[in-house]
């Protein structure tokens, strides 16, 4: 890895969830490290894994890593963040205020956009604050500051004066009202972040084109505000050591991905890192990371034994192959209500469009009237299955159109009574990408009111972005009703609809990996308090059920054992389990495909396509 070789002192790695941030992250730490570099290794990662990588406890404090001299590392827990920058908020206002008024201000501060400054709020410690960390020659994040928070708090400061003394204002008001005392260090931060000479962004992605995509349009945003020191890592790129079919296709989809890479994201320096087979977790194995395998300590050409995790693996796949489950059960009960929403959630990447789409097209073939749509700007629904599909209607929920029909409509109302300098100011708070949650927010309600006549099948954003979505319900009533005479239906009933199982129905979405899993789990936690219950866990995307030859993709079967068993034990009262396809299920057939894929199935021809060939493939079983 070339970024070893000159880092700069700050490295952020950034990417879509399970790109492989966390690995990288570490292995470039301990990489630093045996070079005679003191480093602190930091995780802002709600999900994170960082104790299980590296097999140690850690805290909030610096935590020295056993075997790796020169190494700290901390964890940054989010939601203890947002405790504590609640409790600075709203602790002055306590037996001033009436009880009321400090329960509406905790209200505001409820929501993931405060967790998501909260943290920023601790790292901006490590970051700004160049005595908090000054024994130290390199700090590593694990997971970046987002576009969201950098935009948030680049704000001006009157912004927060104005949201502190007006009470017509709209958007998040909570998360800035007491940032004025951490101005100066978030200036601080703000510069260390777009100083080239002191701070990298590293992107990371995986030879996928939903992962490029999310890593271009990083770039774009983190350039826009002045952070131009960005770099490219390709994890996982593979290249078939056998003729395996299943392995030869794979290969021949990662090289189309890469083939068609956005212009901007191939002009940046970047590092490749193969796709291994073993499991990066314990020190030896990030050492094998950074020389692709070779200082592995491998007893088979499948299963590295680095670390007792890459043991364990190997015992729990002799022990207990991995059955297949296909969506067909799950849609025949959905399909049965006659009725309703189906959502499906979970991180970016995992394939929660390919999913939702698959599902809305079943359902349109048996007869149904379906309505299929994305509150994901990022998502690629397919647009020309309305013309394929009787019965079934697309649309995508634009956020840049909906944030201007909202500017508008708040402009003609809160502002229509301010005096010039007011209206300034309220132009300035709309400006805010706050106010772009809630104006999709607010035709995210309208889709769900939609399922009392037909399904209406929602591709959902990556967690974050839903997560607001549901946690702006109060605060967006108090905002409609300060700007509006009445309160809109389709947001008034949005809560019970959502609550309401018959009605209803969200499927999370993962992949059988360590962090889509663990953050899927945090997901049905966030959901929980919201007293939404999920429908269904679709694990997407597995090798683990399929008979492969090929070394590096058998290690890989043999590591998402572990997390299929994770989530039918502890996670999942239903679950499906699919298998990652040769041929990418596009389309109307071949989501239909999707849809109706059955495991075992003696009737169809035990062949994959690769490159537009169908090659005969004795050992697979029935996937495509």
């Amino acid at each position: 890895m070339l970024l070893l070789a000159k880092p700069t002192r700050n490295l952020f790695f950034t990417g879509k969830g399970g790109v492989g941030k966390t690995s990288l992250a570490c292995a470039t730490a301990v990489g630093l490290a045996e070079r005679g570099k003191k480093v602190l290794l930091v995780s802002t990662d709600p999900a994170s894994n960082l104790d299980e990588v590296l097999g140690l406890k850690l805290t909030s404090q610096p935590t020295p890593v056993p075997k790796v001299t020169g190494l700290s590392a901390l964890n940054i827990d989010p939601e203890a963040a947002a405790h504590t920058y609640r409790e600075r908020v709203v602790g002055p206002y306590r037996g001033v205020l009436p009880d009321a008024a400090v329960a509406s201000i905790e209200e505001q501060l409820s929501g993931a956009c405060t967790t998501e400054i909260a943290a920023f709020d601790e790292f901006a410690k490590l970051l700004g604050d160049n005595g908090a960390t000054s024994s130290f020659d390199h700090i590593i994040f694990d997971t970046a500051p987002t576009g969201h928070t950098l935009r948030l708090l680049a704000l001006p400061a009157a912004w927060s004066n104005f949201l502190e003394t007006n009470t017509g204002g709209t958007s998040c008001l909570g998360p800035l009202s007491g940032l004025q005392a951490q101005r100066k260090l978030y200036a601080a931060t703000l510069r260390a972040l777009s100083n080239a000479k002191r701070t990298t962004i590293v992107l990371v992605s995986r030879p996928d084109r939903g992962a490029l995509t999310e890593a271009e349009r990083t770039r774009a945003e983190l350039a826009g505000l002045g952070v131009e020191n960005q770099r490219l890592v390709l994890n996982g790129v593979f290249t078939a050591s056998s003729d395996d079919a299943i392995a030869a296709a794979l290969e021949a989809r990662g090289a189309a991905a890469l083939s068609k890479m956005p212009r901007a994201l191939r002009a940046l320096p970047c590092d490749e890192v193969s796709l291994l087979p073993f499991g990066l977790v314990g020190i030896p194995a990030l050492r094998a990371m950074l020389d692709g395998g070779k200082s592995s300590n491998a007893a088979s050409p499948v299963i590295c034994h680095a670390s007792p995790a890459c043991a364990a693996e190997a015992a729990t796949a002799r022990r207990r192959p991995v059955t297949l489950s296909s969506l067909l059960p799950l849609i025949d009960e959905i399909a049965a209500s006659g009725k309703g929403v189906v959502m499906t959630m979970g991180k970016g990447g995992v394939g929660k469009t390919t999913v939702a789409s698959a599902i809305a097209v079943e359902l349109a073939r048996r007869g149904h009237r379906v309505h299929l749509s994305t509150t994901d700007p990022a998502a690629h629904v397919d647009m020309r299955l309305a013309d394929e599909v009787p019965g079934l209607e697309i649309s995508r929920i634009d956020p840049a159109g909906e944030t201007r029909s909202y500017q508008k409509e708040v402009l003609a109302t809160a502002g229509k009574a301010l005096d010039k300098q007011g209206r300034k100011l309220l132009e300035e708070d709309l400006r805010s990408p706050c106010t772009e949650e809630i104006a999709v927010f607010r035709a995210f309600a309208q889709k769900v009111a939609a399922g009392e006549d037909g399904f209406v099948v929602l591709d959902t954003a990556p967690t974050g972005h839903t997560l607001l979505l549901l946690d702006a319900t109060e605060a967006y009533h108090r905002q409609v009703s300060q700007t509006m005479s009445n309160l809109p239906e389709s947001v008034r009933r949005l809560l019970p609809r959502l609550r309401d199982r018959r009605f209803t129905r969200v499927l999370i979405v993962t992949l059988p990996e360590a962090t889509p899993v663990h953050e899927a789990a945090q997901l049905q936690q966030d959901l929980a308090r919201a007293k939404i219950q999920p429908f269904a866990w679709v694990v997407n995307q597995s090798f683990a059920p399929l008979e492969i030859s090929d070394p590096v993709l058998r290690g890989k079967a043999a590591r998402e054992q572990r997390y299929i068993e994770e989530v039918r034990q502890k996670h999942a009262s239903r679950s499906a389990v699919l298998p990652w396809m040769s041929t990418e299920p596009v389309g109307a057939e071949g989501l239909q495909r999707l849809a109706r894929w059955q495991p075992e199935r003696k009737d169809r021809h035990p062949a994959v396509a690769v490159a537009g060939v169908a090659v005969e493939n004795k050992s697979a079983r029935s996937f495509v």
